[in-house]
């Protein structure tokens, strides 16, 4: 699987570790900044990563800011794109399953980097189950048309 990553300034130090967890689980990983711990806005690196899920350059994306909140909101603003914000295991696992959440965002002021490895595991390793769900995340989509 192709992901996208992106994060700010306060994610910076994170963000390695999850690429090399990515990368050790084998999946390519496109990087889309930032590369330092320099002050920066979320939001562009929220637009970015959204982008190249929306346009399939990446089949999902990964989003790391201080809290998770502020940069899964932005990405939130890009039809298409279901991001959450997650502080455990369970709440990934579902959000793939039941919302087919397509971006997963955590806060590196949050949890740390063992506990976000085990919230992407369980993300990335969790399927969209359809069924009962499909309508809900169609009403969903319907919102973003308005």
């Amino acid at each position: 699987m192709k992901l996208a990553i992106g994060c700010d300034h306060v994610g910076w130090e994170l963000k390695p570790a999850i690429i090399e967890f990515l990368e050790e689980m084998g999946h390519s990983v496109q990087d889309f900044g930032t590369t330092s711990d320099l002050r920066v806005d979320y939001p562009k690196y929220a637009q970015a990563v959204s982008e190249a899920v929306v346009s399939k350059e990446c089949d999902l994306g990964i989003l790391i800011c201080g809290t998770g909140v502020g940069i899964s909101i932005a990405a939130n603003k890009i039809a298409g794109i279901r991001a959450v914000v997650c502080s455990d295991p369970y709440s990934a696992k579902l959000s793939r399953e039941h919302n087919n959440t397509n971006i997963l965002a955590f806060g590196s002021r949050v949890i740390g980097s063992e506990l976000a490895k085990m919230i992407t595991k369980e993300w990335l390793e969790a399927a969209y189950e359809g069924g009962r769900h499909q309508k809900r995340v169609e009403q969903i989509a319907a919102i973003e048309k308005l």
